[in-house]
């Protein structure tokens, strides 16, 4: 399940890749555009920012750009970002290399990572 700062963001993600520009724009700003709290939106763009999806500029004209290209930005390190790794021992067969003897959350984790 994706929690909200998931989805935000992915809101972000999408709106940065969308705007064709590599202009920092503010977490305030961004927070505007997508109708968010600015503190909230702050807080996941530091998280995308610690993970290496984006990249933060200080200073007057500071913000965040994305730091990969669009398409390399998968869905699992948006997710990984904000929730942490998705991939663990979630049931008795999980350890075991045959996924088959595996949960299905465990089996839909380990195809996601």
């Amino acid at each position: 399940m994706l929690t909200k700062t998931s989805i935000s963001a992915i809101r972000v993600l999408t709106y940065l890749g969308l705007r064709g520009t590599t202009e920092p724009i503010s977490p305030k700003y961004l927070a505007g555009q997508l109708d968010e709290s600015p503190t909230y939106l702050a807080k996941v763009t530091r998280h995308l920012v610690k993970a290496g999806i984006l990249r933060a500029h200080r200073g007057v004209g500071g913000g965040v750009t994305l730091k990969q290209r669009p398409e390399q930005i998968t869905m699992l390190a948006i997710v990984e970002a904000c929730q942490g790794a998705i991939l663990g021992s979630f049931c008795e067969g999980a350890g075991d290399k045959d996924l088959n003897k595996a949960c299905a959350f465990h089996q839909a984790a380990a195809e996601l990572q």
